[in-house]
């Protein structure tokens, strides 16, 4: 399956009780998806039923969620999980209008 390629990078800025970092580094990785990551990003940014929320974070959350889901079918983690899953992603697809 030809896969959109993408550099994740996670940066742990602040400790929750304000002090510094205790990593050095940043995670760093690459993936692929078969979805375009930003153009998702992006028309979630613009879904008034989703003002309220980091739609950045929930649609790269979401999509690299979906895609590890996606080619770990099988695997018996995910079993109970992947019917919810694809209601779920049918849901956000339809939209606000559907809600």
């Amino acid at each position: 399956m030809k896969q959109h390629q993408y550099r994740i990078t996670v940066e742990h800025l602040a400790r929750a009780d304000g002090g510094p970092s205790p990593y050095a580094a940043p995670l760093q990785f690459a993936v692929g998806n078969h979805d375009d990551l930003l153009l998702i990003a992006q028309r979630l940014r613009q879904r008034d039923d989703l003002a309220d929320i980091n739609s950045d974070a929930f649609a790269i959350g979401l999509k690299l969620f979906g895609e590890v889901l996606l080619e770990h079918k099988q695997h018996p983690l995910f079993a109970e999980l992947r019917p919810h899953f694809a209601a779920f992603m049918q849901q956000l697809k339809k939209g606000a209008a559907a809600q």
